[in-house]
């Protein structure tokens, strides 16, 4: 099979889809692998590197889109690259349709692409496997998030999350106990912050005190909480997602009100609308916005700036799915790996994720 690997032409992503590892992977098993020029820069890896893997290098975006039955990249495809994609082809991202705009929908139709969201890749138990890795890379990297826009000349409060003898610590409210939710809590509660955490699932609750060997406070999230938690918090995570639709909103813009001036709110479910009813998407390149006087987070790919562990935690999870399509072919492997099928949105002109279709319907006229 014929599989493309282009550069991501989003401002300020630095991932790629795959390491030259993976692509000799793919090589080894009779694969003819097409990555586009500098596509690794951004990750550290050079294009003699993946020639090296077995690649062939190409030198469009373009070319890389036409060449490819299959094709896989990380973030969602630009306006230009839905014009690229061919009839039928199959395609490999971090789509998060629920939150996109509808024409983009619409020409995933008209093309008869197989679209495949790696966020919505699902096994029978729930897990993952494929947005799992950004998830747990994500919570991680939020305590050095916080202590950057906490400070005095980013134009927070001039917290450190830490504390001091005498002096206590950041005060942090997590709004779900996901994968995001709970190695943000491991990751603040290590850096001496304070956590709180609430979930509407009180299992999430009972799993994440685990995760952090008790050393958080947990509270079910129905609004009275996260109105209360908010109001005192001096950093606002909100994490609530749910599988293949739009994130709820969470935090409403009179809890946002109710916060202490110069507070930061991280709302990693950006990527899926968001959870905070003033949010809205920023880049890295301007990551932050005030809205009544608190400072929102609101970057859709946070790990981009940690592209080359990024890189290899992406290539790792999705070897195994894109050696099972390139191997078997397209047909065979949807329908022999339910886990695979569960991340398809739109094939042969229709959509076949059922929450899709249900909450994009009526602007689609479906």
């Amino acid at each position: 099979m014929d599989i493309g690997v282009p550069k991501e032409l989003r401002d300020m992503e630095f991932r790629v889809a795959v390491t030259p590892a993976i692509v000799q992977a793919m090589v080894e098993h009779g694969h003819h692998v097409y990555v586009e020029h500098d596509a690794g820069k951004g990750s550290g890896f050079t294009d003699s590197e993946y020639e090296r893997a077995g690649a062939r290098i190409v030198f469009s975006t373009e070319e890389a889109y036409l060449r490819a039955d299959l094709l896989v990249k990380v973030a969602r495809p630009t306006p230009q690259e839905f014009e690229w994609m061919r009839e039928d082809q199959t395609v490999m991202a971090f789509f998060h349709l629920p939150s996109a705009r509808v024409n983009k929908i619409l020409e995933l139709l008209r093309r008869e692409v197989t679209a495949i969201g790696l966020e919505l890749i699902r096994r029978d138990d729930g897990c993952a496997p494929t947005l799992r890795p950004m998830s747990e890379l994500a919570g991680g990297m939020l305590p050095q998030i916080a202590a950057r826009f906490l400070q005095n000349d980013q134009g927070g409060k001039g917290i450190f999350l830490g504390g001091v003898a005498g002096v206590p610590p950041a005060q942090v409210a997590i709004i779900g106990a996901g994968t995001v939710g709970c190695c943000a809590a491991k990751a603040f509660e290590r850096a001496g912050a304070t956590v709180h955490i609430l979930d509407a699932d009180i299992r999430k609750l009972r799993n994440a005190i685990e995760k952090v060997n008790g050393r958080i406070i947990t509270m079910l999230a129905h609004p009275a909480n996260i109105r209360k938690a908010v109001s005192f918090a001096d950093v606002v995570v909100a994490a609530a997602r749910e599988p293949g639709r739009r994130a709820p909103i969470v935090v409403t813009k009179e809890m946002v009100h109710s916060m202490r001036r110069r507070s930061l709110i991280i709302d990693v479910a950006i990527d899926e609308g968001g959870n905070v009813e003033t949010s809205h998407p920023t880049m890295h390149r301007n990551p932050v916005f005030t809205e009544g006087g608190i400072m929102h987070y609101c970057v859709p790919n946070i790990t981009s700036v940690v592209a080359r562990t990024a890189t290899h935690a992406i290539s790792n999870a999705i070897l195994p799915f894109l050696l099972e399509i390139a191997d078997e072919g397209v047909d065979a492997a949807l329908e022999k790996d339910r886990t695979l099928a569960r991340g398809v949105y739109t094939r042969d002109g229709h959509i076949v994720n059922k929450d899709l279709a249900i909450q994009r319907g009526k602007e689609l006229q479906l």
